[in-house]
């Protein structure tokens, strides 16, 4: 049965409609493994193993219509999820439970996916490495000495251990492609406006929700069923020309790359990193594509600096009655928020999207862009709290992750692929930007990459 687990969700939709496997197989295997393979992991924080099968039950039940009916999949902590405790891992939360799913909440449980639980992420997702006082660290099943990193740590850890097949996670400043990167798996930001995140508005649209997959395809999958548009939401994606799906595989043509393995920030990247971004150069150009160094202009080493006053205005979105037991990164950021005036609050917005323009001008020659997704390897748990002061927290997840954040403000999509691995068996993810709505052009050539150097039958020890 461990092999199918590491099955595709693609696949084992396949298998529940040729009635090869019931949906109450499927959540005993995953909920048996989640029992003993997850303490050491730190994956999930609920787990609706009740529910979860009552689910699976009914839905052997019934005939099989959806494109995932029966096949499980886990939620991040951060996206309210109607009755299922939700808890932002803040202690301020540990007992709260939504009476109302987030949009593509319920989109997901319309596709016909079994919810097994939710998963761990930071206080508030507000860093890029997945720990908190509340739910504790999120390792990489490669050296669970290390954390899975970003805010979907937990979701990355859960589908790389073979605990679920596929995960939903969240990205604001890379928190999807970050973990894909430390836990070896295909990681798809989608562009601004591609999911919608309603009941709630997205602010100026850094978020955005996506999967976490071990093969194209799944996220693929994932996003037809999870897109699309709902009443108000302020920046709508135009509806792609044909399913995501029907991307995965197809011919991208020959296309002109730049490649980009300096950090935007003018900080240090670690050559592993860089070799990585340099090997995947090699491979696109092994396979037609025309690729040459070329970066676009990032406005500056200021991008944390106009980042920040947006990024800590987060934890003051959530009602607080007592901030003392938020982290001391949130204190921070929470105290900033309330000391910083609306005009500064603007000005950085505009300083953002100034900076978005500039670096988008790069696609007007380039259809993709690659660089290292990460400055590091996978750090060790706790790295990202050593120092006592939050400046110096807020500048080491600047540090480990230079590459993202400028995509979150700009909102094209983007990905994180599992091309490379160290000496040490740790994965090293390469991310490709791609144009504004890109999606297809994105999931063709990762398609393409997948399949010149493939990545899912690669299992991590103990797993």
């Amino acid at each position: 049965m461990d092999d199918l687990a590491f099955a595709s969700a693609t696949e084992q939709a396949r298998l529940v409609r040729e009635r090869a496997v019931s949906p109450v197989e499927l959540a005993e295997l995953y909920l048996e493994r989640i029992e003993r393979l997850d303490p050491g992991l730190g994956a999930f924080v609920t787990v609706c193993a009740e529910t979860a099968l009552a689910d699976a039950r009914a839905k052997e039940a019934k005939p099989v219509e959806a494109p995932f009916h029966g096949v499980p999949i886990a939620l991040k902590d951060l996206d309210a999820t109607q009755g299922i405790r939700t808890t932002f891992s803040s202690l301020a939360f540990a007992e709260n439970v939504p009476d109302f799913d987030l949009a593509h909440v319920s989109r997901t449980r319309s596709a016909g996916f079994v919810v097994l639980g939710k998963t761990n992420t930071p206080e508030f997702g507000t860093t890029a490495f997945t720990d908190s006082p509340l739910n504790g660290p999120a390792r990489t099943p490669w050296d669970r000495s290390r954390n899975a990193g970003g805010s979907s740590g937990g979701a990355a850890a859960a589908v790389a251990a073979g605990l679920v097949p596929l995960a939903q996670g969240s990205d604001g400043g890379g928190s999807i492609r970050i973990p894909a990167s430390c836990c070896g798996l295909f990681g798809l930001k989608p562009s601004r406006g591609r999911v919608s995140n309603a009941p709630f508005v997205p602010g100026i649209g850094l978020g955005s929700t996506g999967p976490l997959a071990r093969t194209v395809a799944d996220a693929a999958a994932y996003l037809d069923v999870v897109a699309g548009y709902e009443w108000g939401d302020p920046f709508p994606a135009p509806p792609p020309e044909r399913p995501f799906a029907a991307e995965a595989g197809a011919d991208p043509g020959r296309l002109r790359v730049a490649l980009c393995t300096d950090s935007p920030l003018g900080t240090d990247v670690d050559p592993v990193c860089a070799a990585a971004a340099r090997g995947a150069a090699d491979l696109l150009a092994s396979l037609g594509h025309e690729v040459e160094e070329a970066a676009p202009d990032w406005g500056g080493d200021g991008l944390m600096e106009d980042f920040l006053p947006v990024w800590q205005a987060i934890p003051a979105l959530y009602p607080i009655a007592d901030p003392t037991v938020l982290t001391l990164l949130n204190r921070w950021y929470l105290e900033g928020a309330v000391a910083t005036t609306a005009p500064a609050y603007a000005g950085a917005i505009g300083r953002l999207q100034l900076r978005a323009r500039r670096i988008a001008a790069l696609w007007a020659d380039y259809d993709l862009l690659l660089t290292p997704a990460l400055a590091l390897p996978p750090v060790p748990v706790g790295w990202d709290t050593e120092p006592d002061d939050p400046r110096e927290q807020f500048d080491r997840a600047a540090l480990f992750t230079p590459f993202t954040a400028a995509f979150n403000v700009t909102g094209q999509p983007a990905v994180s692929l599992p091309l490379h691995w160290t000496d040490e068996d740790l994965p090293i993810g390469v991310q490709l930007v791609g144009p504004p709505f890109g999606e297809a052009l994105l999931l063709r050539v990762s398609a393409q990459l997948e399949a010149a150097r493939p990545w899912a039958d690669r299992r991590p020890p103990g797993a």
